[in-house]
């Protein structure tokens, strides 16, 4: 969690092990997409940073959260695919409709992974406003896209 005192992009470098043959499938939602752009740049630099090639980075883009649940199952699925890594943007609104989507987007990313036992990360931002999504997309709080990398790219080292 981003705060004053920590930064998205600020992480132990503990558990890091050789990635270069490693796959990754990002899926990035369309939704809020001035973020979900800037999530998927920090996700990209943060695996290239660990030795992850460019050729073995697979991103798909799905119309919001609520379908990053399915992307990720249709990538976990994947023999070939390491670790899948989901990325969205929900910025609460004037309606329960947010509540109701990040938990089936928590619940169902989660379960993805115990379903297919790799990682699947949840980098999905849950701000309250615009700017608090800005701010953890390479704002000042950091960015949330490096922290779900380098999280996939941990659990791999486990």
């Amino acid at each position: 969690m981003a705060t004053s005192l920590k930064s998205l992009s600020e992480y132990s470098e503990n558990n890091i092990v050789d990635m270069s043959n490693k796959k990754f499938g990002i899926v990035v939602s369309e939704w809020n997409d001035e973020i979900t752009s800037a999530l998927f740049g920090g996700a990209l630099e943060t695996l290239l940073k660990y030795g992850v090639k460019k050729e073995n980075i697979f991103k798909k883009e799905v119309p919001g959260s609520f379908e990053l649940t399915l992307g990720a199952q249709w990538l976990a699925e994947l023999e070939e695919i390491d670790a899948v890594i989901c990325l969205g943007c929900v910025i609460q609104g004037e309606t329960r409709h947010f509540d109701f989507i990040c938990d089936a987007v928590a619940h169902g990313i989660t379960n993805v992974g115990l379903k297919y036992n790799k990682p699947v990360i949840f980098g999905v931002l849950t701000p309250d406003t615009m700017q608090q999504a800005l701010d953890r997309a390479g704002g000042k709080h950091g960015n949330k896209g490096d922290e779900a990398a380098i999280t996939a790219v941990k659990m791999l080292g486990f």
